[in-house]
């Protein structure tokens, strides 16, 4: 039936970064469409306990994605607790801008480690568990179309989301036999508290731009990742949509 398409119902699913934004909107629509939901956060504490007391959420776990290890031990926590999620959304991300000129290595390395390195650990993780019990899966990737269009002084951002959206494409060719689907939401401008105000002219460009005149929200995000998630895109896998508002559709000349 077609109110089937969108339904979660007994299905597990762990968001990280889960405190704010992008991530906790994509929490309240999963739980909304009946998925028991895993928050994981690693310095927004309050913040994912107040969401996880607003949606009755399954479980909060804390983990730095910046160490392999630690990813390694959370999925085992789950594992142990009865609690493996076969939906996974790979929200969390850092951002940090600067000049290839300019920017210490270190900036290179940090958002690596997290952007795509927790990503990668991650779906291996969660993946084999998967695996071991015989059970198949869903993964969004939150890449951002800065990786396939990059902005000024965002090279180190823009290069870790491009590996984002060909490492999507490679792990569905992998896990497609697992019957683990792999996909990404690329995102465009997403509003957030005090953008206007940030970067006013950020704002006038991109409303001036973008086909549809304003920035996205959380829940466009959202609403994204739960048709990546449900029944609805049980054949889509190894895929990226765009949620942009139309700016990709622009001409670059």
């Amino acid at each position: 039936m077609v109110s089937d398409l969108l339904d979660l119902t007994g299905r597990t699913a762990l968001v990280t970064g889960a405190g704010g934004g992008i991530g906790a909107a994509v929490a309240r629509k999963l739980s909304d469409a009946g998925a028991r939901v895993i928050l994981h956060y690693n310095r927004s504490k309050t913040d994912a306990e107040t969401l996880a007391r607003a949606i009755n959420a399954e479980r909060v776990i804390a983990g730095d994605l910046a160490e392999p290890r630690k990813i390694k031990a959370m999925i085992s926590t789950l594992v142990a607790e009865g609690r493996l999620p076969d939906l996974l959304v790979n929200n969390a991300g850092v951002q940090t801008l600067g000049s290839i000129l300019e920017a210490d290595e270190h900036v290179w390395q940090d958002i690596n480690k997290v952007n795509l390195g927790g990503i990668y650990a991650l779906t291996k993780y969660v993946a084999n568990a998967l695996i071991a019990e015989k059970r198949g899966g869903a993964i969004v990737n939150i890449a951002s179309i800065e990786g396939l269009d990059p902005a000024q002084d965002h090279a180190h951002y823009a290069a870790s989301k491009a590996a984002v959206l060909m490492y999507t494409r490679a792990s569905a060719l992998e896990l497609g036999l697992h019957n683990i689907r792999v996909n990404a939401v690329a995102p465009g401008l997403i509003s957030r508290p005090d953008i206007e105000t940030d970067w006013p002219e950020g704002v006038e460009r991109w409303q001036e731009r973008a086909p549809l005149t304003r920035l996205g929200t959380g829940e466009d995000v959202a609403n994204a990742v739960l048709f990546l998630l449900s029944p609805a895109a049980v054949w889509v896998s190894g895929n990226t949509l765009i949620v942009d508002g139309g700016m990709s559709a622009q001409n670059r000349w």
